[in-house]
């Protein structure tokens, strides 16, 4: 089948087959795009291309003008509906691609395809507006490669060139273009934040927020893409079970959602206060993209991030921010301490007070729950920690389950959690935690954040999913300050201690690999993801300070922004330098058509008739008849179409044809006529 769809396209005419072939690249360069363009400008544009292809193998005329503009008209009142503008990046790209769409209904001359050429171009960096990805990069390179090739084959107006003659000349101009992108790469200054992705580009993007809606975060427990890469130092990464990266943390409760303290009323009640002890965890860490501005640390780091081009501030409940969201990929350097203490000591006017209201009215039976408690002789003037104790042993023992999908919880979600469902993921178990011990008259407060990992053992990676998003509590105690208390520990010790995580069922091919082999899968994945790492360290995490760097080790002792412009100006100027030289060689020593004729003059040198250097192929043709007769029959008719291939106007004959002719030529032999 294949076979005879090969035959059917090389028979086409070359209009048809060149055609085709462009509309292929277009196709390439906007399928990624379909995630991120209206569905309906996805439906066009496939139309359109299928539309347009079936005109050319059909010969048949293109659309009238009136079609055209019709629908433009459609497209440009559905990108107005849709993104409610004609400007910004989504409906920018939007018109982009329809545009590039509907320009292949007017490709009739070569200027046509000069514009669908630089449009594509346009085009193809669109993409890395949503994705900068391996796999983007990859794509992009072979539409890339496609484009040269349909340009290259533009300028070869004469004849049926093959595709793959314009595609080895395609990538050698690739090629030789490499060193100055490599050039430009290394060294064109970065400066954030105009470098990376636009400030937008992350809308809709899925990850931790400054407020928890209880039944959020079992969303984001189905979600495997990556959040962040840790490095620990030396590779000492302490037990899973202390893996807590810390995000934001919640104390404000309306009975549904937990959101922040305002910063005036969080930053004016005290400092940190963090007390520290036991050796510190050095790591360095590669965030993912996520449109916040919180920076993702172990618990509990007490001096801020090392983050190149950002300024980094620490609040009192021990997260760090920084001055703009991360837009783009970031790494940064961090020390924390997994043992230490937080807050006041000791409870003075109303500075806790914040961390033990509640929502009046909301959840009464935990709060005769909590009454209960009070009046348990056992628990009779009893410590903080005994009643955490007490609540963490009802759910060890009162039947609690650990599950993604508790059904949706009402008004009263304690209550519900306690004595109805008893059943839910960490937000849920967690809330419920708060809600009981500020009944409790205990100042509470959630903390959100990741729990664990996995270890990478191809690069030694720490990789964090979202699917590690996690919710635990911080309770304060006379004495000691905030104190850690995770009671999904208590319900589900496995997803601390052993990281058993809830997923879904996996699907019928990711099942069939696990069935044939169970480290299959997670073999390949861990390969795919270091892989990328690699690409996110050394390609989109190549910073301004990394560029200073290498300037650095090829000597300059205190390298700026002025030297590095520097170097590339003299790296650019030696190359073009470099590049001309070449081509003038290249013209005068290694023209392929002068090479051609030069050997076939040694071949009739070799058969006895010398000539000079400087005669043409048609007075060859004539010496060659005159001194050998009908033998020099074929090399006359040969050196005639060579003088064509390169004066004529118009010659089906190309170089690679003549040189495969001349390889085939009879030539006379050395007894001229007498």
């Amino acid at each position: 089948m294949l076979k005879k769809l090969l035959q059917q396209l090389s028979a086409l005419p070359r209009d048809a087959r060149d055609t085709l072939f462009l509309l292929a690249v277009i196709a390439l360069i906007v399928l990624p795009q379909a995630d991120n363009i209206p569905w309906w400008c996805t439906a066009i544009t496939a139309m359109v291309l299928l539309w347009r292809g079936s005109l050319a193998v059909q010969a048949r005329p293109l659309p009238s003008r009136w079609w055209r503009v019709a629908l433009l008209a459609l497209t440009l009142a559905a990108t107005y509906a849709t993104h409610r503008t004609l400007l910004g990046r989504d409906a920018g790209v939007t018109l982009v691609v329809i545009l590039l769409a509907l320009k292949t209904l007017e490709l009739r001359a070569r200027r046509d395809a000069f514009v669908i050429f630089f449009l594509g171009f346009f085009a193809m960096l669109t993409n890395f507006f949503y994705s900068q990805s391996l796999l983007t990069a990859f794509t992009m390179l072979l539409a890339l490669l496609g484009l040269l090739t349909a340009l290259v084959n533009a300028h070869m107006p004469v004849g049926r060139p093959p595709l793959m003659q314009a595609a080895r000349t395609a990538g050698w101009m690739a090629l030789a273009g490499a060193p100055i992108m490599l050039a430009l790469f290394l060294l064109f200054p970065r400066f954030a934040p105009l470098w990376g992705t636009p400030s937008d580009a992350m809308a809709g993007r899925t990850g931790l927020s400054n407020t928890m809606r209880v039944g959020t975060i079992a969303e984001l427990a189905l979600d495997d893409s990556i959040a962040a890469r840790i490095k620990f130092e030396g590779n000492r990464a302490p037990p899973q079970s202390q893996l807590y990266f810390r995000g934001p943390v919640l104390a404000q409760f309306d009975g549904r959602e937990w959101t922040a303290l305002p910063s005036w009323l969080r930053g004016g009640q005290w400092s940190a206060n963090l007390r520290v002890s036991g050796e510190p965890v050095r790591y360095e860490v590669t965030l993912e993209a996520n449109n916040r501005p919180w920076l993702l640390t172990l618990d509990a780091a007490q001096r801020a991030p090392e983050a190149s081009g950002l300024e980094v501030t620490g609040t009192p409940d021990l997260q760090w921010l920084a001055n703009r969201p991360i837009n783009d990929l970031l790494r940064y350097k961090a020390e924390s301490y997994t043992q230490f203490q937080s807050g006041p000591i000791k409870r003075t006017g109303g500075q806790l007070q914040a961390y033990l209201s509640l929502p009046p009215g909301t959840n009464p039976r935990t709060a005769a729950l909590a009454a209960e408690m009070r009046a348990d002789p056992a628990l009779h003037e009893a410590t903080t920690q005994a009643f955490v104790q007490a609540a963490l042993k009802r759910l060890r023992t009162g039947g609690y389950t650990y599950t993604l999908d508790p059904g949706v919880y009402g008004n009263d979600t304690a209550d519900e959690f306690w004595f109805d469902r008893k059943e839910g993921f960490c937000e849920h178990i967690a809330s419920a935690f708060v809600v009981l011990m500020r009944n409790l008259q205990i100042p509470a407060r959630i903390v959100t954040g990741y729990q664990g990992g996995e270890l990478n053992s191809v690069d030694n990676y720490w990789v964090v999913r979202q699917s590690d998003a996690h919710a635990w509590a911080e309770v304060w105690q006379e004495g000691t300050g905030w104190v850690r208390v995770d009671p999904t520990a208590s319900v589900a010790p496995g997803r601390i201690g052993q990281m058993q995580r809830l997923v879904q069922q996996p699907g019928l091919f990711a099942g069939a690999i696990g069935a044939m082999s169970p480290t299959l899968a997670q073999n390949i994945r861990a390969a795919w993801e270091a892989v990328n790492n690699g690409w996110n360290q050394w390609v989109l995490n190549y910073t301004q300070s990394r560029q200073l760097n290498l300037l650095k080790n090829i000597g300059i002792e205190a390298p700026s922004l002025e030297d590095l412009a520097y170097v590339l100006l003299y790296l650019l100027i030696g190359a073009s330098i470099a590049g001309a030289a070449w081509t003038l060689w290249e013209r005068s020593r290694h023209d392929p058509w002068l090479r051609l004729l030069g050997q076939a003059r040694t071949r009739l040198a070799k058969a006895g008739l010398r000539l000079p250097e400087t005669t043409p192929p048609r007075q060859m043709a004539q010496a060659a008849d005159a001194r050998f007769g009908p033998a020099a029959q074929a090399v006359r008719d040969w050196l005639l179409k060579l003088e064509a291939q390169r004066y004529a106007k118009a010659t089906p004959e190309t170089l690679s044809t003549l040189r495969r002719e001349f390889r085939r030529l009879s030539w006379p032999a050395a007894n001229p006529r007498g």
